[in-house]
């Protein structure tokens, strides 16, 4: 019996430790993503959601094809924003070692952020905005600009018909998966959760993601 309740003890203690870690882990950035999302006009929510489908919150991660950082940004992305900004020293270090300031996490989702604002802009007023929002941030401008294309003074298309339209496998997984998070988080707030507390959704083998409702602010 008492060998019972030492191991059940100590499942205990591994399983709260393991909880307590992931929920520090995906909220360790909760107040640079709010910072960032508010001074470019996004979600919060949208942000986080990106970020935890791009790197799980691992700033360190470095994609196949050059992408650096929380938000996977490209050098080339970096250098357009250091451009704009028209500070010479963010220009010198997009030029001569980009991944050293894309890897620092506020920068990284500033630039993710400003990069992110680029496609609200342009698609702020189509249906189900975040859609196009997120396949542009993973596939380009000019390929989500193809698949929103209709004939002239033709209806928008709305979200789902625009999801049919992406013709990348991987982007149309990347779209999916990132608006199930959002619309997930979205859901629980709207069922009058406190926000006080975020739902961790982790993924599953059977598909679809789990449910664990600890919030933290976002500010």
């Amino acid at each position: 019996m008492k060998r019972l309740i030492a191991v059940i003890l100590i499942s205990l203690t591994i399983f709260c430790g393991a909880y307590f870690f992931n929920q520090y882990w995906t909220h360790r950035y909760d107040r640079l993503i709010g910072r960032q999302a508010g001074i470019y006009r996004l979600d919060p929510d949208l942000v986080w959601s990106i970020i935890y489908e791009e790197t799980y919150f691992s700033p360190w991660k470095t994609g196949k094809d050059g992408e650096i950082g929380l938000m996977q940004v490209t050098p080339t992305v970096g250098r357009e924003w250091a451009a704009e900004t028209g500070m010479r020293e963010f220009e010198r270090q997009m030029a001569s070692d980009p991944s050293d300031l894309l890897r620092d996490p506020e920068r990284n989702i500033q630039i993710g952020c400003w990069y992110l604002e680029k496609f609200y802009e342009e698609y702020r007023d189509m249906p189900d905005t975040e859609a196009r929002m997120i396949a542009g941030y993973n596939a380009g401008p000019s390929r989500a600009a193809g698949w929103n294309r209709t004939a002239e003074g033709g209806k928008a298309l709305s979200g789902e018909e625009f999801i049919r339209r992406i013709d990348i496998p991987s982007t149309r997984a990347y779209v999916i998966s990132i608006l199930d998070r959002y619309r997930k988080l979205k859901s629980v707030r709207a069922q009058g959760l406190s926000t006080v507390q975020r739902p961790s959704l982790r993924p599953y083998q059977g598909g679809g993601f789990r449910e664990c409702t600890h919030w933290r602010p976002v500010v």
